[in-house]
């Protein structure tokens, strides 16, 4: 078959148009590549902050109108909008080299550095800015940057004219006890961490220096790591103004985006191992194990917990668990007249702290063998398993002649219950295991049993307890803190 001219020109036109859509497309999509990556810092005359908007709903956005407002005030605003993969609805953002669309998840037919948002930013400064801002006032980017290069602060932030403006807050992060406490900063405008909406502005090599630079919620992610790194943020009375048409004006979007930012939230704290965040005032939100979880670390070997390797001591929300556990247990125990006593690591955290010890990861109690037939929970855990009212699992240990009670079916954070018997005058049992503190003792320690703190509640202890911790860990063993087996990992060789 032969072709017309006619037919041949429409062809070639259609081909070259294809051409032409299919690179500019793939141009727009490609990360920036600077032949000179070792600087980051431009010319004189060239844009020293790249706009990086990062927190956003897909579903529901002001982000054009965002980035126009920046481009009216320099067209060669360097602009990065970061997302995890392709928004939908699409984006109407310019097609023009300085505003770009950076996907975080990495795809198959995609470069490794196309999924990495320093890629895309060759300027000295960094501005995250909120859906929702518009810049308006000239030179705000300026000022910020030169309030930064002047030293003091390592971010400065400028709030938004918004509902929830920002304002200043003291953070302190202790990844040892997996928390996160919020409180009034003493020093405002000069702080660990803003709530609410600002822009926030950082050294490009800072943000990217950081684990999880552009985790969501930002705000929450940002200020963790920075604070746990000792920066400071300076709150500046520079604001941007609010969207003319913003986002979320609905209450089904609302409550949309506020369903899946508390998600969101709630696995990027766990993520960076936050368990508990506490809130000036005192509220606590708690984001790790709870009844109808497992607990928050697996099996044990050799008396250390694979937390204790990571310079963390056991998670609140197991310390919690543990302390729950106890408290009903000696209920029950006191209730059908089973005597009982804090035994080994408990009774030591009792007398050294009150309560349970930071790096402890379960609770044991010692009980009369002659008393177990007064309980109506222990006389059904020497048949099976017994799950109570409350959901406390009973049951007989399977590493030996000893009694246990788990959390829960999920959770099996528990108190361990050793049968003791007396023998001329000594206290003994059927099971030893392998620890230091697993011995034999004289009676007389119990007669009589004596209360002491522990966990929030009064429970019973040996008499003279120091004596009987020292007999059976040690002298001066209140006095000096170790991990469970030091042979193992030590309490000074893991600070």
């Amino acid at each position: 078959m032969r072709l017309t001219r006619c037919q041949a020109a429409l062809a070639a036109a259609i081909t070259l148009n294809l051409l032409v859509l299919f690179y500019v497309s793939w141009l727009q999509h490609q990360p920036r590549y600077s032949p000179a990556r070792g600087s980051r810092r431009g010319s004189a005359s060239s844009p020293r902050v790249t706009i990086l908007v990062r927190e956003f709903e897909a579903f529901d956005n002001a982000v054009p109108e965002l980035v126009d407002s920046f481009l009216q005030q320099d067209p060669a605003q360097p602009v990065v909008v970061a997302a995890d993969t392709l928004p939908y609805p699409p984006l109407a953002l310019p097609r023009i080299p300085s505003v770009r669309l950076a996907l975080l998840q990495p795809a198959l037919d995609r470069p490794a550095a196309a999924s990495r948002p320093e890629t895309y930013v060759a300027t000295e400064y960094v501005a995250l800015v909120p859906d929702g801002a518009r810049a308006e006032a000239p030179g705000q980017l300026k000022r910020m940057a030169e309030v930064l290069q002047a030293g003091g602060a390592r971010l400065v932030a400028a709030p938004v004219a918004s509902a929830n403006p920002a304002r200043c807050l003291a953070l302190n992060v202790s990844l040892r006890e997996w928390t996160a406490r919020y409180g009034p900063a003493p020093s405002a405008p000069r702080c660990d961490a803003l709530e609410g909406d600002a822009v926030v502005l950082l050294r490009a090599r800072d943000l990217f220096n950081l684990s999880a630079p552009l985790a969501r919620p930002v705000g929450t992610g940002l200020f963790l790591q920075t604070a746990l790194r000792g920066w400071t943020v300076q709150l500046l009375d520079l604001p941007f103004a609010r969207a003319r048409q913003p986002p979320l004006t609905t209450a089904h979007a609302r409550w949309k985006a506020e369903r899946e930012g508390r998600a969101r939230r709630a696995a990027l704290l766990r993520a960076l191992g936050i368990r508990l965040v506490s809130w000036e005032g005192g509220r606590l939100e708690w984001f790790g194990c709870n009844k109808e979880t497992p607990r928050c670390f697996g099996t044990v070997v050799g008396d250390t917990p694979a937390y204790l390797y990571e310079e963390r001591w056991t998670p609140p929300c197991c310390l919690r668990a543990l302390r729950e556990t106890a408290r009903y247990v000696v209920g029950v125990l006191e209730a059908a007249g089973v005597r009982y006593w804090l035994e080994g690591g408990s009774l030591l955290g009792a007398a050294r702290h009150g309560d349970i010890i930071p790096w402890d990861y379960d609770v044991d109690l010692g009980i009369y063998l002659e008393d177990v037939g007064n309980c109506e929970q222990l006389r059904g855990a020497e048949a099976g398993s017994v799950v109570d009212e409350r959901g406390f699992v009973w049951e007989k240990a399977v590493e030996g002649d000893f009694f246990r009670v788990q959390y829960s079916e999920s959770n099996h954070l528990h108190v361990d219950l050793w049968p003791f018997y007396p023998r001329n005058g000594v206290m003994t049992k059927d099971t030893w295991l392998d620890h230091r503190q697993d011995v034999e003792f004289p009676e007389h320690f119990l007669q009589p049993l004596v209360p002491l703190p522990f966990a929030g509640f009064v429970a019973q202890a040996p008499n003279n307890y120091r004596r009987f911790l020292e007999l059976k860990f040690g002298p001066g063993v209140i006095e000096n803190p170790e991990y469970p087996n030091p042979a193992l990992l030590s309490l000074a060789g893991s600070s």
